[in-house]
């Protein structure tokens, strides 16, 4: 199955929809099935769960990155900058090695056990 993410205003994601592979051949083939469908002329862009295409797989609410042609979270926190390899969003501090949960704390910039 292909996934298409429907881009609305700003290239924000309005929804994902899945097309069969019998007829999403390839990418414009699957934008022309769902705009004959709904009768539209929506910006659709295809996207994977594995990532092999354009970065990440779109959610409602990512924003579609024209000139890194990948899909890209809201950002969760204003200290975190996105990985220019990855299109994901990394804290100043690297989340602890263990197997204890944590929450990042914006405050301090930091993570804090989650007890």
């Amino acid at each position: 199955m292909a996934h298409f993410a429907k881009l609305g205003k700003g290239n924000i994601v309005l929804t994902v929809e899945v097309v069969s592979n019998d007829i999403a051949t390839t990418e414009q083939a699957g934008v022309d099935f769902l705009n004959t469908l709904y009768k539209t002329r929506d910006v659709w862009k295809q996207t994977s769960y594995n990532g092999n295409i354009r970065k990440n797989y779109a959610g409602i609410g990512y924003s579609y990155d024209q000139t890194r042609d990948a899909f890209i979270s809201p950002k969760p926190f204003a200290s975190w900058t996105l990985n220019e390899t990855t299109c994901q969003w990394e804290a100043p501090v690297a989340l602890p090695d263990t197997e204890n949960r944590y929450n990042w704390n914006e405050e301090t910039k930091q993570w804090d056990l989650d007890e």
